[in-house]
């Protein structure tokens, strides 16, 4: 295999295994930067949404790090196990596959303020947040870090396959 080819596969496979926990930013034309942004959601009643909202706002930001469960960095499961530990007092299994594996299944047009919910990447579920109602959810995301998005938002729209609850 040819230098060139080689560096073109070895760029594409890291491209592919950064992209566990998939990035939520997307161009969208008529924007003043060129990307899309949504507003903040409305306030939620839920003790369990402000609780988990007051996690989000303390680590909003945050750097996405795969692997990360901490301040220093965190990726999807790590934000959401850290968010259920600190704002409700819930320890929730690790990564993203062991979390589809427990809780009770939520059909996602009942999707309540706190139940996570899985999106399809690659063909597979493998980023997950956690929904705070009015179509938003909080997140790691790949380019922006712990952030909010639209379900129905560029990138996410059409992605969303499973919400959990833990109850």
């Amino acid at each position: 295999m040819g230098r060139s080819l080689r560096y073109i596969v070895i760029v594409c496979l890291s491209a592919l295994a950064l992209g566990g926990c998939a990035s939520n930013q997307a161009v969208q034309k008529g924007s003043p930067d060129g990307y899309a942004h949504a507003p903040e959601p409305p306030p939620q009643h839920s003790a369990k949404a402000q609780k988990l909202w007051q996690v989000f706002e303390r680590y909003q930001g945050t750097p996405y790090h795969y692997g990360g469960t901490s301040a220093r960095g965190f990726d999807c499961s790590g934000f959401i196990l850290t968010a259920y530990r600190e704002g409700l007092g819930k320890q929730l299994p690790r990564t993203t596959s062991q979390m589809l594996a427990y809780g009770d299944a939520v059909h996602p047009g009942d999707i309540e303020p706190g139940d996570l919910v899985f999106f399809r990447i690659g063909g597979k579920e493998q980023h997950a947040g956690i929904y705070m109602g009015g179509d938003r959810f909080i997140h790691a995301s790949t380019s922006s870090g712990v952030t909010q998005s639209s379900l129905n938002g560029y990138y996410w729209k059409g992605r969303l396959t499973e919400a959990r609850r833990f109850d």
